[in-house]
C-alpha cells in the first residue's frame, strides 16, 4: 500500500512538471522525404513564438500526407512540439498564387493557348527524378555551354530577363543566386553551378548578360553562367521546365521557376514562384552536396 502511495505521488509529480505539446502554425520548404520512416526535413520560415532551429526533422503522423510531397514542395503545416519529439500534422501543399499581373497573365495565356491550339502544346516536362535532356546555349562571354558538361555537379537554374522592372521577380531570383554565391563560395565552380537563362534572347545578347553579371559581381566567377541563345533554343529549354513567357509591349510576361538538378542530371525540384527564401533554397542545395568529413553533424540523415 505504501509502494502504491509513493508510485502515485511520483506519477502526480511527473504530470505536474510535464508540459503538454505545443502547436504552431508553420510554413516551409521540404528538403527531404523518407516515406519508410515517415519523416520529412523542412526548412521553415520564422515561426511565431517558436525559437527552434530553422531546419526541422519531423515525424509525420499520417502516411497519406507524405504521398504528394517531394523536395522543393512548399507546405503549410502544424508543428507539434513535445518534451522529446517534434512532428508535422495537417500538411497542405502551398501552391504558388500570384496576384501580380506579369506572371498571372503568363499562366492565363498558357491555358488559353492549350485550349485554342492543343497540338502546339510542348512535350511533357521531365518529372521529378527523371534525367533532364541535354541542351546547348552560350554564356555571357559567348562561350558554348552544354548542360551535360556539368554532369557530376549539382546545378541550379533560374529564368530571368535583364530589363525586368519588378523587384520581386527576376531581380529576386537573381538575388537568391547571389546569396548562394556567398554561402557556397568554396563549392561554386567545383561541384555546384548556377545557370541564369534569359528568355529574352533578342535583347539579352552575351554582351548585355556580361553587364548584368557585373551587377551581381559574377563576371569572373566560373560557377555562375548567364546563358542565352536563339529564340527556338530558349523556348525549348523553357518548355522543359514549364517556364512560359511572351512579349507584352515593352516587357516580357512570364512565370517564375527555379530548378535543381542532382549530380546525375536528374530533376530534383522545380520551385514555382518567389515565396521561398534564399536561405531555404540554400538549405535545399546543401542536401545535394556531399558533407565534408570535418563538418558538424547536421539534423538531416
Amino acid at each position: 500500500m505504501q509502494f502504491l502511495t509513493i508510485f502515485a505521488a511520483f506519477i502526480f509529480a511527473f504530470a505536474a512538471h510535464a508540459s503538454p505539446s505545443q502547436r504552431y502554425p508553420a510554413k516551409g520548404l521540404v528538403l527531404a522525404v523518407d516515406r519508410s520512416h515517415r519523416t520529412i526535413g523542412v526548412s521553415c520560415q520564422p515561426i511565431q513564438d517558436f525559437n527552434g532551429a530553422r531546419i526541422q526533422h519531423l515525424w509525420v503522423r499520417s502516411p497519406a500526407e507524405l504521398e504528394p510531397l517531394h523536395p522543393g514542395s512548399m507546405i503549410d503545416f502544424t508543428l507539434v512540439v513535445g518534451n522529446n519529439s517534434a512532428s508535422a500534422e495537417e500538411i497542405r501543399i502551398h501552391h504558388f498564387q500570384n496576384t501580380e499581373q506579369e506572371p498571372m497573365a503568363a499562366q492565363q495565356m498558357t491555358i488559353l493557348q492549350a485550349l485554342v491550339a492543343p497540338d502546339s502544346a510542348s512535350a511533357p516536362a521531365p518529372a521529378i527524378g527523371q534525367t533532364v535532356p541535354d541542351f546547348f546555349l552560350v554564356d555571357q562571354r559567348a562561350l558554348p555551354v552544354r548542360l551535360s558538361q556539368f554532369r557530376g555537379a549539382v546545378v541550379a537554374i533560374s529564368f530571368i530577363y535583364t530589363t525586368c522592372p519588378l523587384p520581386n521577380f527576376c531581380f529576386r531570383l537573381s538575388n537568391n543566386f547571389g546569396v548562394l554565391k556567398q554561402r557556397f563560395a568554396n563549392r561554386l565552380g567545383q561541384d555546384l553551378f548556377l545557370l541564369s537563362i534569359t528568355f529574352d534572347p533578342v535583347h539579352d545578347r552575351p554582351e548585355v548578360l556580361s553587364n548584368y553579371a557585373r551587377t551581381w559581381q559574377a563576371t569572373d566567377i566560373p560557377g555562375w553562367r548567364f546563358l542565352t541563345g536563339d529564340v527556338s533554343q530558349i523556348r525549348r529549354v523553357c518548355q522543359m521546365f514549364d517556364v512560359n513567357f511572351w512579349q507584352d509591349e515593352a516587357f516580357m510576361t512570364h512565370t517564375l521557376h527555379t530548378v535543381l538538378l542532382d549530380r546525375d542530371g536528374r530533376l530534383v525540384a522545380n520551385l514555382e514562384g518567389n515565396e521561398f527564401t534564399a536561405d531555404q533554397l540554400g538549405d535545399l542545395v546543401e542536401t545535394l552536396l556531399p558533407i565534408p568529413p570535418d563538418a558538424p553533424r547536421g539534423i538531416l540523415p
